[in-house]
C-alpha cells in the first residue's frame, strides 16, 4: 500500500510525548541534558514531506508500509547512537523502548533488518545495487606511490583536466542518477530549511571542495568468468565492488581500496555544512573529482550561484582557473610548486609565486591598486615610492613618477589572482578552506562513515546522505531552531 501520514508531524510529536510518559514517567529526573537535547532535535525535525516524496516508490497493493519519515528518522538516530549495522540497530529498537519512541515506532512494533534494507532499495532509483556492472575487464591502471611523503598520487586518467572540462560543458551530466531521490530528500527537507534559517546562502555561495578516502575493504576482490589459462587475459572479471578501486592515502601514507568521496562544503557556513557529495573511484585525482562533482551539483542545483571556490594545491591546474574566470567564480587555490611558481614576463621582468614582478634591478615592485574595468594590477617602482630599506641607483624611467607595470589577470589567472596572493584578504579567504577538513571529520570520525562495511554503492550513498542530514540537524540545534523538550515535558506532567 501507499504510505499515508494522516496526522503529519503533530501526530509524531503527540505520540512521542504520550509514550515517554507511559514508559519513562520519571524521565525529567532520569535523562541527562545530552539525551534531552537529542530528543528535542528529533522532536522538532519535521520529516512529513518525505512521505510525499516517496509516495511513488510504493505499490497500491499489499500491507500498510512503515512511513518513510519514520524510517529516515530511525536511520538518523542509529547514526547518532553510533550503530554501524541494521542488524545491531534492529536489536536496539527491540530492547530499548526509547530508541523506538524517538524513531516514531511503538516499542512493541519495531521494524526488522529486512525492512531497513527494503527501504534503502526504495531510496535507490535502480534495480542494480551499484552504478557499474559487476562484470568488467581486468583493472590494469594502478596508482603509483608519490616520491615525496606529503604529495598526492599522480592522476591515472586517460585525458587531462583541460580536455575534460569542455566535454562536461558540452554534455551536461544527467540528473537521472540512482541517488537522485536521496538528494531530492536531502535538498527539499534539509538543505532548503538550512537556507531558510540563514545558515547557507545558495545565491551567493562560497564553496570549499576536497576529496577524502573511504575505505570499503582490505583488498580488491574479483574472480575470473572465463576458463583461460592466462591469468592476465583480457576477459571480464566479476568484481564484488565494481565502483571502487585502489587509491593512495597521502595523509596515512598507504594504499587503500574503496572510494574517493568528493564533498562540496559551504565554507561561509559556521557549521561547515555539506552541500553536494559524489563517490568516485579511489584512484581518481582530486582535480578530476572537482570537475565531475561540480558539474553534477550544477545539474541538481540549477539555482545555485557560486561566488568563490576554495581548493588545495591538488587543484592547481590552469584549466580550473580559466573555468572559474569564465564563470565569474573567484578561485582561491593554493599553489603546487611542481607546476612552477615563477616565470619571465615579456622577457624583462620575472614574476614570483606571490604574483609580484621584479624590476630590472632585482627589487620587488610595489602594488598600487587594481583596475577592475581593465582587469589588471598596477605596480610601481619601489625606489620612487620610498619604501623602507630600499635605495636604488638604477634609473628605470625618465619620468619622476617612476616605472609602471600593468599585469592583466587574464594572462595568467593562476599567479595573478583576485584578491592578490600576497594580500591578507587572500590568506583570510583561503583559511576558510579548512571547512572541508572539519566536514570530513564530522562524517568519518563523529558519524563513523567508514564503519558501515557495506558491499554496494547503494548502501554507501544511503549511509552518506543520512549522515549529511544529521549534520544539518546539528546545525539547526546550534542555531537554536529546535525545541527544548525538557521544559515542555515538565509542563506536560
Amino acid at each position: 500500500m501507499k504510505p499515508i501520514n494522516l496526522g503529519g508531524h503533530p501526530a509524531y510529536q503527540s505520540q512521542l510525548i504520550k509514550l515517554l510518559h507511559q514508559y519513562y514517567p520519571n524521565a525529567f529526573v532520569r535523562f541527562g541534558s545530552t539525551l534531552w537535547d537529542t530528543i528535542g532535535k528529533f522532536f522538532s525535525m519535521d520529516l512529513t514531506q518525505i512521505d510525499a516524496l516517496m509516495y511513488d516508490r510504493y505499490s497500491f497493493f499489499g500491507p500498510p508500509p512503515r512511513l518513510p519519515s519514520d524510517m529516515i528518522r530511525s536511520i538518523m538516530l542509529s547514526l547518532v547512537m553510533k550503530k554501524t549495522s541494521f542488524t545491531s540497530w534492529s536489536e536496539e529498537l527491540k530492547t530499548n523502548p526509547l530508541a523506538a519512541i524517538i524513531s516514531g515506532f511503538h516499542p512493541d512494533d519495531t521494524p526488522g533488518v529486512g525492512t531497513f534494507y527494503d527501504f534503502c532499495s526504495r531510496l535507490w532509483l535502480s534495480n542494480k545495487d551499484n552504478i557499474s556492472d559487476h562484470a568488467q575487464p581486468l583493472k590494469k591502471r594502478k596508482v603509483e606511490k608519490p616520491k615525496k611523503p606529503d604529495d598526492k598520487a599522480a592522476p591515472v586518467e586517460d585525458i587531462t583536466v583541460e580536455d575534460l572540462i569542455p566535454i562536461l560543458e558540452q554534455n551536461p551530466l544527467s540528473t537521472d542518477q540512482p541517488y537522485a531521490r536521496l538528494f531530492q530528500i536531502f535538498n527539499e527537507v534539509f538543505l532548503k530549511h538550512s537556507v531558510d534559517l540563514g545558515l547557507i546562502d545558495l545565491k551567493n555561495l562560497v564553496l570549499s571542495g576536497d576529496g577524502t578516502e573511504v575505505v570499503t575493504s582490505a583488498r580488491n576482490r574479483y574472480r575470473k568468468l572465463c576458463k583461460c589459462s592466462d591469468p592476465n587475459c583480457s576477459c571480464n572479471r566479476w568484481y564484488s565492488q565494481p565502483d571502487t578501486d585502489c587509491g593512495y592515502d597521502s595523509s596515512r601514507h598507504k594504499f587503500y581500496y574503496g572510494y574517493d568521496l568528493y564533498m562540496m562544503t559551504a565554507a561561509d557556513s559556521d557549521n561547515d555544512l555539506p552541500v553536494f557529495p559524489k563517490l568516485n573511484r579511489a584512484s581518481m585525482h582530486d582535480s578530476f573529482g572537482l570537475c565531475y562533482t561540480y558539474h553534477a551539483m550544477k545539474a541538481f542545483l540549477k539555482e545555485i550561484n557560486v561566488k568563490e571556490i576554495l581548493l588545495d594545491s591538488a587543484h592547481d591546474v590552469m584549466a580550473i582557473y580559466k573555468f572559474c574566470q569564465k564563470n565569474s567564480i573567484g578561485a582561491i587555490i593554493d599553489l603546487n610548486e611542481r607546476g612552477g611558481v615563477s616565470f619571465k614576463y615579456k622577457d624583462t621582468y620575472s614574476i614570483g609565486k606571490d604574483g609580484i614582478p621584479m624590476c630590472q634591478a632585482g627589487l620587488k615592485m610595489t602594488r598600487d591598486g587594481y583596475e577592475k574595468k581593465r582587469m589588471r594590477y598596477k605596480f610601481r617602482c619601489p625606489n620612487v615610492q620610498h619604501c623602507d630599506g630600499i635605495h636604488c641607483e638604477y634609473t628605470c624611467s625618465d619620468s619622476p613618477y617612476g616605472l609602471v607595470v600593468h599585469i592583466p589577470t587574464k594572462e595568467n589567472p593562476r599567479i595573478f589572482t583576485v584578491p592578490a596572493r600576497d594580500s591578507k584578504e587572500w590568506k583570510l579567504e583561503y583559511n576558510k578552506r579548512t571547512s572541508s577538513e572539519r566536514c570530513n571529520k564530522r562524517e568519518k570520525i563523529d558519524y563513523l562513515l567508514e564503519n558501515g562495511r557495506h558491499q554496494s554503492t547503494k548502501m554507501w550513498y544511503c549511509r552518506l546522505y543520512c549522515i549529511m542530514m544529521c549534520q544539518h540537524l546539528d546545525a539547526w540545534a546550534s542555531a537554536g531552531a529546535t525545541t527544548s523538550l525538557k521544559e515542555f515535558f515538565a509542563q506536560a506532567v
